[in-house]
């Protein structure tokens, strides 16, 4: 069984889901219709990513209760004065009445939009349009500014992190507020320089699991949700397929050390 996290709100969401960024509709439902039939119930998109489309056509044909499911996905940079339109036009993409989580994608800081959108978030809560609501890619002074002019505090912060980025002040922050930290990239978009790493290697052969797979159960490991993504019908089993061994805290650890800080997508306060 795959571990549930509850979120601050008393939401249950699971610990591992699909991410389907850079997906063609085409391929986002393939890669939902495979993940669903593998046992993950958890589906991360984004009105960006220009699938929601294809994640409400898997849905509809696959036979699974709808409060089975958790659907996030995210509210993009030019639409902040705006998050009820959003919201609505996304519902209708997906085919749903509600998601289950709900994020501002970007702060950026720049635009200063990103308090109002959250007080746009906070309604449709309350409206019963997203179960829960949240962010991604916001550090901590745009947090903070959320908890001092709304006081209500994101379920989840979503951002970059890998072995090679692992933004442990950040997590940490997080936790103190009873955030919760979710994955993007988590596999290093391909694994690019950490499957070759020697640690990651020597753990794969140990367990007789992937490199991939090490790195899925890191993030497990060290309480984060994490939203590998893939098209690959092999490759979605494969990084379900995690649940059967736990890394200790030594391997843990070594793993830390891999840390380097490397970004591999924007800079939050820049973009």
């Amino acid at each position: 069984m795959q571990p549930i996290i509850k979120l601050h709100d008393g939401n249950l969401m699971p610990q591992l889901g699909l991410g389907v960024w850079q997906a063609s509709i085409e391929e986002t439902t393939f890669a939902v219709n495979k993940s669903l039939e593998v046992g993950y119930r958890s589906i991360d998109t984004a009105a960006i990513y220009q699938n929601e489309e294809g994640v409400g056509a898997a849905l509809q044909s696959a036979a699974i209760p709808r409060s089975e499911l958790f659907i996030t996905t995210k509210l993009w940079n030019d639409d902040q004065g705006d998050p009820q339109a959003a919201l609505e036009t996304s519902l209708k993409k997906l085919r749903l009445d509600y998601v289950d989580l709900y994020l501002i994608h970007w702060p950026k800081p720049a635009q200063d939009q990103y308090v109002d959108a959250w007080r746009g978030l906070i309604k449709l809560r309350e409206q019963g349009l997203a179960k829960s609501i949240g962010v991604c890619n916001f550090h901590m002074p745009h947090l903070q500014r959320l908890l001092d002019e709304t006081n209500v505090a994101p379920v989840i912060n979503q951002i970059e992190l890998h072995p090679l980025l692992q933004q442990r002040q950040l997590h940490a922050w997080n936790a103190t507020h009873n955030i919760a930290t979710e994955s993007w990239s988590p596999l290093a978009q391909g694994g690019e320089g950490v499957f070759d790493q020697a640690v990651i290697k020597r753990l794969a052969e140990k367990y007789g699991k992937t490199p991939a797979q090490i790195v899925v159960r890191w993030h497990l490991d060290s309480g984060l949700i994490v939203i590998p993504k893939s098209v690959t019908a092999s490759r979605i089993r494969e990084n379900f397929e995690v649940f059967d061994f736990k890394l200790d805290k030594d391997e843990l650890s070594e793993i830390a050390k891999l840390d380097v800080g490397k970004r591999l997508g924007p800079d939050p306060d820049l973009f």
